[in-house]
């Protein structure tokens, strides 16, 4: 994922206790994947990779960060809503469970 055009990757804590891929292109951006270990859960690490994500995208000139996720994973959507992403797409039956996967839209501050 790292050698696509645009696309950097974040990491924090040691070992590391999570990380961000993403990239950005054509003024656009994508989150590829964001995950934390389960056992650093719930300390406020997903935030901060994603608050440096929107901030590296914004940095590059991105007007939009996209992501999707999944309708069944109500911590990661509230983690998204905080961040202030929006539904502006649906996949029906995205995800190897069966589950839709809603499609956001966070826009980064200008710089």
């Amino acid at each position: 994922m790292l050698a696509l055009e645009g696309a950097f990757g974040l990491a924090v804590g040691e070992e590391p206790a999570g990380f961000v891929l993403a990239r950005a292109a054509a003024g656009e951006a994508e989150v590829l994947t964001l995950a934390v270990d389960p056992a650093a859960q719930r300390a406020g690490l997903g935030g901060a990779l994603l608050g440096a994500a929107v901030a590296e995208v914004a940095r590059r000139g991105a007007s939009a960060l996209f992501l999707e996720v999944s309708e069944r994973n109500a911590p990661a959507r509230a983690l998204y809503a905080r961040a202030g992403a929006a539904q502006v797409g649906l996949r029906r039956r995205y995800y190897p469970d069966g589950s839709d996967a809603l499609v956001l839209r966070i826009t980064p501050p200008c710089g």
